[in-house]
């Protein structure tokens, strides 16, 4: 008792806050929380990942309360680097995500707390009152598990790619993918060609879904592979920040459409394909990087198909083994 008295004492007052979410209505509800303690006080907000790592190292906040799904930096890299320019501030994620692995990666960044959104009323006073005692929070939903050890391994991800030697393969493939998910009450995302993505929902609703209710609830999301690539490459150069910044929101998007208790997301397409049919080699293979820091970090299954018929022998195999080297599973058919 002793010993937490004195780690109490040690604590600044006023408790400096900086609060991290791209949404301002978010951050204006955070700040009416934490009213109800004047010795708290938001001194900074930032809306984005990169700018939360700025205002960290600048200001060096007592307690930074993070999102996940972030522009720019999604929340886990974000808090990642705040850990090593801003050592002392601590950390409590605010996130919608519920996923045992996401919550899992959140701890493994050295934060201490975890509260879910839509608890936030009930559970973020109690949160950072533990936080700033030094003492881990953990999500009421989650309390007990062993999930929050931040020693415990994560699980395998799944990034997977199908090699394919027609059209019919891939359509398959990808609509039995998406079909599993819909069916178990979780969300997908699908970015592929105009004539794939019509065929793809014939398949789904030959299966019994129904793909019209699944896109105007917003379980099921069809995109279209060249406008995707649009905002996330700049004069043909890929650009990071820009892709987490769509793809987080794709995600949270997804996510915010799912009334399950551990909702799940599951993405598949030809983004990298795509930019590989194109000559473009070195963009299509960091894309798979990116994709697959995606899956680790949100705890998204996701799958890639490409055209056996795009690879032409010893020319193209450093491209190929490099592809198949990003993946968790290669499957060729």
């Amino acid at each position: 008792m002793r010993i937490r008295k004195l780690k109490e004492a040690q604590l600044p007052s006023p408790i400096r806050i900086l609060v991290v979410d791209d949404y301002d209505a978010w951050r204006n509800q955070v700040r009416f929380l934490l009213q109800a303690r004047p010795e708290w006080q938001v001194i900074c907000e930032a809306s984005d990942g990169l700018e939360a790592v700025r205002k960290a190292e600048e200001l060096k906040p007592d307690l930074v309360l993070l999102d996940i799904g972030l522009p720019k930096l999604n929340g886990i890299e974000a808090a990642q680097q705040i850990r090593q320019l801003s050592p002392t501030s601590r950390i409590i994620f605010l996130s919608l995500h519920d996923s045992p692995d996401v919550v899992q990666a959140a701890f493994s960044t050295g934060a201490l707390g975890y509260v879910h959104k839509r608890d936030a009323g009930r559970e973020l006073l109690p949160a950072v009152d533990a936080v700033l005692r030094g003492k881990q929070f953990v999500w009421g939903a989650l309390k007990g598990s062993e999930l929050t050890d931040p020693q415990r391994a994560k699980a395998p991800h799944c990034h997977e790619v199908q090699f394919y030697s027609d059209d019919a393969v891939l359509l398959d493939t990808f609509a039995r993918f998406i079909a599993v998910a819909l069916q178990a009450g979780d969300a997908a995302i699908v970015v592929a060609t105009e004539s794939h993505r019509d065929d793809i929902a014939l398949r789904l609703k030959a299966q019994g879904l129904d793909v019209d209710a699944a896109t105007q609830q917003g379980t099921y999301i069809p995109l279209d592979v060249t406008k995707t690539l649009s905002t996330f490459m700049v004069n043909d150069t890929l650009d990071s920040a820009r892709f987490f910044e769509v793809v987080g929101g794709l995600i949270e998007t997804a996510i915010s459409a799912l009334t399950g208790e551990h909702p799940r997301v599951v993405a598949c397409g030809e983004c990298a394909p795509f930019l590989w049919a194109e000559g473009k080699a070195d963009a299509a293979i960091r894309l798979e990087q990116l994709w697959d820091e995606v899956s680790t970090t949100f705890n998204v299954d996701i799958l890639c198909g490409y055209a056996l018929s795009s690879f032409h022998g010893e020319e193209d195999e450093h491209v190929f083994q490099s592809i198949c080297a990003e993946h968790s599973a290669v499957y060729s058919q």
